[in-house]
């Protein structure tokens, strides 16, 4: 029964302002949660590191932008494994079709292609890269295929592909390193000479400004035209602002953190460029890595967002049986779900294999827990039914936090498996209350 004395306020009045201010910008609260545990991190590495060192280094653009990269490989998986488990599945091979696509791509483009084409040949990274992202496709496309037409748990199939795959990878060349990659190949790695620059990155970051206020205005358009409701127009400029500054604050971010000096006496000595007494500041900008994860990015929101497919996906992540009797072809999207995994697989075996400018028995290892745990960070739940990309994405970037903050500060390899491990416990456990909560 209402009080008496708030029988006279709306039901926005009666709650607090903070609800009001989630409801009125329509922001998850799971996500402000993830922000702000990231935040923890960066501020607990960064002090704890200022005790224990003597000197604070988590928090610098030399780091971030180091991060920025590393996360960009188990990124771009995390983004495939959201549709994996909204459709109540797993995949345990993630990370040895990684290594099984980097190793066919440095044997393609290093023993093989330059006896064809010729040493140094322009078309020896694009042919690889096509090699290991087939290859990855196939992989997951015939796991796909076990589990829908052959009724094999994806547990046990992924698991069992988990060896065979990391088996093959050895087999290849008897475990030996294959390296150096191709020099074109090796730029989407990052590094110096693997980055855009400082003007690129800001005309990239001024495109995507632009493109959050675009999607605001088209987005408050499609409203009024199908009669939605609408968000408040300080709430939209809210969400404008926020997001061109964080952009933007990403933009000054990465143009912050210079070339070594080493490289740039060594590219102002080719150019023929007269170093000042001060030393020459230029920029990395966007690494490429990180590019491509958020190309990724978008094109999986779109696919799961504005498609028919990805309309199935959640369809069947919410209830198998209702979809099957709907008309969705649910084994057959399960084929497609477990082939655009594999394909994201061999993409950030691109990025990891060009970082190294190797390929080894052991690329990848352990990846498929960094993945899983990123996607469940990130709100995915195992139940089916429920997850976001940019969640993944971030999941990513909270997992890589920790496992970079240990290695700044000294942890041990066994604590980050500790460390690692729980996060991924504590997460389940949080989704499992989250659910009960919204019941």
């Amino acid at each position: 029964m209402v009080s008496p004395n708030l029988e006279h306020l709306s039901d926005d009045a009666r709650t607090g302002p903070v609800k009001r201010f989630l409801k009125a910008t329509e922001i998850d609260s799971r996500l402000l949660g993830m922000i702000g545990a990231l935040v923890l991190i960066w501020v607990g590495f960064h002090l704890y590191g200022g005790i224990v060192n003597g000197f604070a280094a988590f928090i610098t653009p030399r780091n971030l932008w180091n991060l920025s990269v590393q996360t960009s490989s188990i990124g771009i998986m995390a983004t495939g494994m959201v549709l994996v488990i909204v459709t109540r599945h797993i995949d345990l091979s993630v990370g040895s079709i990684l290594g099984f696509a980097a190793m066919m791509m440095a044997v393609t483009q290093v023993n093989i292609l330059p006896d064809i084409l010729g040493l140094g040949h322009p078309a020896i990274w694009l042919i690889a890269i096509a090699v290991g992202l087939l290859v990855g496709t196939l992989v997951g496309a015939f796991h796909g295929w076990l589990i829908a037409y052959r009724g094999i748990p994806a547990f046990i199939v992924t698991l069992g592909g988990l060896l065979v795959w990391r088996g093959a990878t050895f087999l290849i060349t008897r475990g030996e390193t294959i390296a150096p990659m191709d020099s074109t190949f090796a730029l989407l790695g990052g590094g110096p000479y693997g980055a855009v620059g400082s003007t690129w990155s800001w005309v990239l970051g001024i495109i995507a400004s632009v493109g959050v206020v675009f999607m605001l205005l088209s987005g408050r358009k499609q409203r009024k035209r199908f009669q939605f409701p609408l968000r408040p127009v300080w709430a939209d400029t809210f969400l404008g602002v926020v997001g061109c500054g964080l952009i933007l604050g990403f933009v000054m971010l990465v143009n912050a953190y210079p070339w070594p000096r080493g490289i740039v006496r060594q590219y102002a000595a080719a150019n023929n460029i007269e170093v000042p007494d001060g030393g020459l500041f230029i920029s990395h900008g966007f690494a490429i890595p990180v590019l491509i994860l958020i190309l990724v990015g978008l094109a999986m929101t779109f696919l799961t967002t504005r498609t028919r497919f990805g309309r199935y996906v959640f369809a069947i992540g919410g209830n198998p049986e209702a979809a099957e009797l709907a008309g969705i072809n649910t084994r057959w999207v399960t084929v497609k779900i477990f082939a655009l995994m594999g394909f994201l697989s061999g993409l950030s075996a691109v990025v990891a294999s060009a970082r190294l400018n190797s390929a080894s028995g052991n690329l990848g290892t352990l990846d498929e827990l960094y993945v899983i745990a990123a996607a469940v960070i990130g709100g995915t739940s195992f139940a089916g039914g429920v997850g976001t990309i940019y969640g993944a994405i971030l999941g990513a970037v909270v997992m890589q936090s920790l496992q970079a903050g240990m290695v700044l500060i000294g942890f041990d390899a066994a604590v980050q498996q500790i460390v690692v491990g729980s996060v991924l416990v504590v997460a389940v456990w949080v989704d499992t209350m989250y659910r009960k909560r919204a019941q």
